[in-house]
């Protein structure tokens, strides 16, 4: 009988990898083959839904169809050039009680600890109280169309989500300096994805005479201009909710301050924003310059210089008041706003529900000495999609992450622990058998 880890790296080995130059369908197929003949009971009891793209969304059928589960997760990966990796990251390498490779925590390890609990409680002969859905997307890194279409087929038929559970925010530990202890970071909300366009126009000519103010000169003053004026932190209701419960594992005047911190917004979130990139991501809309055109030979002068900014807006802001800060950043340069794309952040989750209570219940079953800690998310999910037709969605995967382990997702040397991946089938198996 084969382990979780094991299963895990065959499903790694399937190099689904998204991006318009890498991806190839027969990875995808040979993804979704190697599922099925790892998960048996799930594919022969389940019913199956597969929609344009590869996405796949499996119905397990309760005694009532109200009140449904939605667990989501999903199977395409970032690329991951070989170079600056320790080991193959299509290997799936089982080493030092660790799963080794892209995917392994984001999001294949997390949807291993999904389809484990489902095919246990199957053997088990376990039958769910309430329909159970599971949504795994195929095009989630790309903001693909996947999840849009898995809600339209949900909402066509009546579905209203009692509760959705998606990949997101993980166990930690420390989550903040002060803060003893482990915490399970679950967004109850996510930024705003929007990606901006610059451009600057230029005269093009001969690189041999360069005039000042060129193109590339002026959208370079425009990136510095921006790098330099980030937008100003502030709480907002989730972050002042996460504070205010990590004041349950803080101690002395820090566990005063967190407790209060509605008394002080200001100053808070100014501290914050200087802790680190990843605390005054939560606090402040974010402008990450991701890519550079210009001219297309090397000694011709641009006569159009290109930018694109990848905007993480925080709750509260939107496009329009995105557009209102550039134009007014970028004053005096010469620099054009052509395109904005993306959307603003989604509706925030309820915390004052059974469905929250629901997660806190489960997180007890599993790993009893850690404290459910809702929180905002600065990455974006495929879940954002699934708030049009539930008011409780949550991005959490129920995997410990040190601080190594999140700054490799994305990255190179991505891992999961093998420990890990059986305490998160936990997880859901307490989830599912206690929704009544």
């Amino acid at each position: 009988m084969t382990t979780a880890a094991e299963r895990l790296s065959r499903l790694i080995q399937c190099r689904t990898v998204s991006a318009p130059d890498e991806r190839d369908e027969s990875e995808f197929e040979r993804f979704r083959a190697t599922f099925a003949e790892l998960y048996p009971r799930l594919h022969a009891e389940l019913e199956l839904t597969q929609f344009e793209g590869g996405s796949l969304l499996f119905r397990w059928p309760g005694t009532f169809a109200e009140r449904p589960i939605v667990l989501m997760a999903h199977y395409d990966v970032v690329p991951a050039p070989p170079e600056r990796w320790v080991s193959d990251p299509f290997g799936g390498e089982i080493r030092d009680g660790r799963v080794h490779g892209r995917g392994a925590l984001d999001d294949k390890g997390p949807l291993v600890t999904v389809a484990d609990a489902v095919e246990s409680l199957l053997a088990e002969g376990f039958v769910p109280a309430h329909d159970v859905y599971l949504s795994f997307g195929a095009d989630e890194e790309v903001f693909g169309t996947g999840a849009v279409a898995v809600v339209d087929h949900l909402e066509a038929a009546g579905v209203r989500p009692w509760l959705v559970s998606d990949e997101g925010g993980a166990v930690v530990e420390g989550a903040l300096p002060g803060v003893e202890g482990r915490t399970a970071m679950i967004a109850v909300v996510e930024k705003g994805t929007v990606d901006v366009e610059l451009l600057a126009r230029g005269g093009g000519g001969h690189a041999s005479t360069p005039s000042k103010g060129g193109a590339t000169a002026r959208l370079a003053r425009a990136i510095t201009r921006l790098e330099r004026r980030p937008a100003p932190p502030r709480l907002t209701e989730p972050v002042t909710l996460m504070l205010t419960t990590l004041a349950q594992r803080a101690s002395g005047p820090l566990a005063a301050v967190l407790a209060n911190v509605h008394r002080a917004p200001r100053p808070v979130a100014e501290l914050l924003a200087r802790l680190g990139p990843e605390t005054a991501a939560m606090v402040r809309t974010t402008v990450a310059v991701t890519q550079l055109s210009g001219s297309p030979a090397r000694n011709v002068l641009a006569t159009e210089a290109r930018a694109t900014l990848n905007v993480r807006l925080l709750v509260g802001d939107t496009k329009a008041t995105l557009v209102k800060r550039l134009t007014r950043v970028l004053r005096g340069l010469d620099v054009e706003i052509v395109s904005v794309r993306g959307e603003d952040p989604p509706p925030i989750s309820r915390t004052d529900n059974e469905a929250w209570q629901a997660m806190v219940d489960a997180l007890a079953v599993a790993m009893p000495d850690v404290l459910a800690v809702p929180y905002a998310q600065t990455g974006g999910t495929d879940s954002r999609h699934f708030t049009r037709i539930s008011d409780s969605v949550y991005r959490f995967a129920p995997l410990l992450m040190s601080r190594e382990q999140r700054d490799a997702i994305h990255a190179p040397n991505e891992y999961v622990e093998v420990e890990a991946l059986e305490r998160g089938s936990q997880f859901f198996r307490a989830l599912l058998t206690a929704h009544r």
